[in-house]
């Protein structure tokens, strides 16, 4: 049965004392989290090192970006192997911002995609269409060419260790959040596109989790879709008492 997850994704906030307040107030609230959600946090690359420390018994770390590379003269890059010695498990791979601001291409996601698996590490996997290709009907079509294009080169044993993450670029950061229905239907199209090419048994297995203006107050309805195993949040995963009760929205 496939994992539920809530990852929050920090991006570049809070200044070490802000930060490692926050990640401290949330292994204090540990058990207040739905024990049957694995939460993920991905803060700053700068504090991965010494939250790896702290101890957590329900969160996990995630970086939010490494390099295709094992290692070299990239100035300013982490590797996956420099993860794997922090024991950080997991890593967001083609966010949104990453596309839009640093030109990261599909064929360039599939290297780091690589990488990370190479180094046992779980790769976020994210996906989605801008505005104009949900108006103009390509939507679908976008999510299909990232998808086949950074993933499909993998075998079933290695898709079935990526995390999928739907993130509409129209609702990041917007606070406009695709409807339910929106949210289920590329769910499920996604999935529809693995068990063509894995079966059913292993699309079945993938968690796909929905990004996007995902909040207290519409988790619960996103999260009942049957192909909504969960969100990768940004604004609401900055405090506690947002963040929580997203983690929460899978208890009826």
């Amino acid at each position: 049965m496939r994992k539920n997850i809530v990852a929050g994704n920090w991006k570049m906030n809070m200044n070490h004392q802000e930060a490692l307040a926050l990640y401290n107030g949330l292994i204090s609230n540990e058990s207040e989290m739905d024990e049957n959600v694995q939460v993920i946090i991905a803060p700053p690359s700068i504090y991965l090192s010494e939250f790896s420390q702290i101890k957590s018994n329900r969160i996990a770390l995630a970086a939010q970006n490494c390099n295709e590379n094992e290692k070299g003269a990239y100035t300013g890059e982490i590797s996956a192997g420099m993860l794997e010695n922090l024991e950080v498990q997991y890593c967001l791979v083609g966010h949104s911002e990453r596309r839009a601001y640093y030109g990261e291409t599909n064929e360039l996601l599939k290297k780091k995609v690589d990488a990370l698996l190479q180094s046992e590490r779980t790769p976020i996997y994210c996906f989605g269409e801008v505005l104009s290709d949900r108006e103009t009907g390509n939507h679908f079509n976008i999510v299909k060419e990232q998808v086949i294009k950074a993933l499909f080169h993998l075998n079933e044993q290695q898709i079935i260790k990526v995390v999928f993450a739907y993130e509409p670029v129209w609702a990041i950061g917007t606070g406009v959040t695709a409807s339910p229905e929106q949210a289920q239907e590329m769910h499920e199209f996604v999935r529809e596109l693995l068990a063509e090419k894995y079966g059913q048994t292993t699309a079945e297995a993938i968690s796909i989790l929905y990004g996007g203006s995902c909040k207290p107050a519409n988790a619960k309805e996103l999260f009942a879709n049957p192909d909504v195993d969960g969100g990768l949040i940004g604004g609401a995963a900055l405090k506690i008492e947002t963040f929580v009760p997203v983690v929460n929205g899978f208890i009826k």
